[in-house]
């Protein structure tokens, strides 16, 4: 539990806050609860359509071991007149919400742009009117491509971190052509970034925007057919965890030749909190958060998740453990996708002193063991198969 006086990283004591937690049912809100209530001496409003993620958190709310520091508000913030109310009872506004499955990008663009842009305007609009901080979650994709992509296949330079690495203050937003649906998500994140950013420049608002790159970890996502809708299509890491654990080959899209960074979930976490007890260091930045250590071709994640998951199940992998699928087939028409995600770190660690510590083998493990343990048995009754000790 919280010790009585914590200190921020200028030495400065930690006042408890009010923080209204926007999206604290899904996955990086639940871990985000999780820290917040075990660490620190905060309280939390959290909001969300759903709450199965932080159930074990709000049993006994009135007499758990949180009591009186976790509110659950089941709302929509599309359409419920409580949520200006709910911004000004808090000191810090934190905006999770946002549809960021690829697979609806294109399927469901109308959905995901106001999702992620009409749908954020009103929070922005009552924390700057209200004077309230606000952190909101954006997403690396507001990239797009790098530089590299554009240059020759044999280029030398696209091995010049200057062509690919991503910064904050200096790479620009590279997106594909209008008919590409894929870019409605990442094209909605940029806008409503400029326009907080502008918040802040012309009316004083307080933000931090962060730009998570592929966070990964226990909760993560959904199992189609298991918690989720059977014909669904999560992000890489659970669709690969549902074929693993049905036992059926990987579908590597394009041949799995994008290349992804992961971070665990645990070290992102921690770099949020850092944001959220550090206002004078984090206030008016934008923050990639990521792993630049862990960086691997999609089929090559692939590779090590069969290999993970074989230990961690004592199931031997199958003789033929991925196909290839075309993105047209796996997504529709309109996709498009980013080559290469490398986060720079030089801002986070000079602003939070933060760098992430867990290897992706690591990390592989810790969130297939978890998949496996919640969801094979679920699995075997849904494929008739007797279950097995």
């Amino acid at each position: 539990m919280a010790t009585s006086v914590r200190m921020d990283l200028d030495g400065r004591p930690i006042k408890p806050m009010t923080i209204c937690m926007i999206g604290a049912g899904g996955f990086i809100g639940s871990h985000l609860c999780e820290k917040v209530l075990a660490e620190t001496p905060h309280k939390i409003l959290a909001l969300d359509v759903y709450n199965d993620k932080i159930k074990h958190l709000l049993e006994g709310e009135s007499s758990g071991p949180f009591a009186d520091r976790i509110q659950f508000h089941r709302l929509n913030i599309k359409h419920d007149s409580r949520l200006e109310g709910l911004i000004k009872l808090a000191d810090l506004t934190i905006n999770l919400a946002a549809i960021c499955t690829p697979a609806d990008y294109n399927t469901r663009p109308l959905d995901t742009i106001y999702s992620n842009f009409i749908d954020a305007l009103p929070v922005v609009k009552y924390c700057s009117e209200n004077n309230k901080r606000l952190i909101h979650f954006s997403t690396c994709e507001v990239y797009g491509k790098t530089i590299g992509s554009f240059l020759p296949k044999d280029s030398p330079l696209r091995q010049d971190p200057a062509f690919y690495v991503l910064k904050e203050d200096a790479s620009p937003c590279i997106f594909g052509s209008i008919e590409k649906q894929r870019w409605s998500y990442a094209c909605a994140k940029q806008l409503i970034e400029r326009l907080i950013y502008a918040e802040g420049a012309e009316n004083g608002l307080q933000f931090t925007i962060v730009r998570p790159f592929n966070w990964i970890g226990p909760r993560m996502d959904f199992i189609p057919g298991i918690d989720g809708p059977s014909e669904g299509v999560p992000r890489v890491l659970a669709c690969f965890s549902n074929a693993l654990l049905r036992r059926e080959p990987l579908k590597l899209v394009d041949g799995g030749q994008s290349q992804r960074t992961f971070v665990y979930i645990k070290d992102a976490i921690e770099a949020v909190n850092l944001m959220i007890e550090n206002p004078d260091r984090a206030n008016g930045q934008i923050f990639n958060v990521g792993n630049p250590q862990n960086e691997v071709t999609v089929r090559q994640l692939a590779e090590m998740m069969t290999e993970v998951y074989s230990k961690v199940s004592g199931q031997p992998p199958l003789d033929v453990p991925t196909i290839d699928i075309s993105s047209k087939e796996f997504y529709g028409e309109g996709y498009d996708d980013s080559d290469k995600r490398i986060p720079d770190m030089t801002i986070i660690n000079r602003q939070l002193g933060w760098s992430p510590k867990t290897s992706l083998w690591d990390l592989l493990d810790s969130t297939l063991t978890y998949q496996h343990r919640t969801y094979s048995e679920a699995i075997k009754k849904v494929l008739g198969k007797p279950a097995t000790s």
